[in-house]
């Protein structure tokens, strides 16, 4: 399931997407026309200036603005970048370790297909698809 993290996270990225391309906007200004607290759009941002998602800026004139035109980045990578893996179970996430059962485990297609479905529309949208 995508949280509200995720969620927000392709709102500002929508948001950013929208604005005047190559200046920095507070995201105080973004906060209050996506109507989502600034403190938790603080946490949300620091993940994707992580990620090499968006470039941020503090001081005056500071803010955020994207680092790639729309077009270039895919909803899968934003998602990713919030959320963690979007395996949908343990055992298929890149992090996790080998699984003992694997060669013999008869419902591992069934995840690893749901997975391909899901890993594959998320990256074939792009935040542009979205404005």
């Amino acid at each position: 399931m995508i949280s509200t993290k995720g969620r927000y996270a392709l709102r500002v990225m929508i948001d950013l997407s929208e604005q005047e391309s190559g200046v920095f906007i507070p995201l105080k200004d973004i906060a209050e026309r996506q109507e989502i607290s600034k403190k938790y759009l603080e946490i949300i941002v620091k993940d994707l200036v992580k990620a090499r998602l968006l470039k941020g800026s503090s001081g005056k004139g500071g803010g955020y603005m994207l680092c790639r035109k729309p077009e270039e980045y895919f909803v899968g990578e934003i998602l990713e970048a919030t959320e963690g893996s979007l395996s949908m179970v343990a055992c298929l996430s890149p992090s996790a370790e080998k699984c003992p059962r694997a060669s013999v485990c008869k419902t591992l297609p069934l995840w690893k297909d749901l997975d391909d479905i899901i890993h594959n529309y998320f990256f074939s949208k792009k935040l542009s698809d979205l404005l």
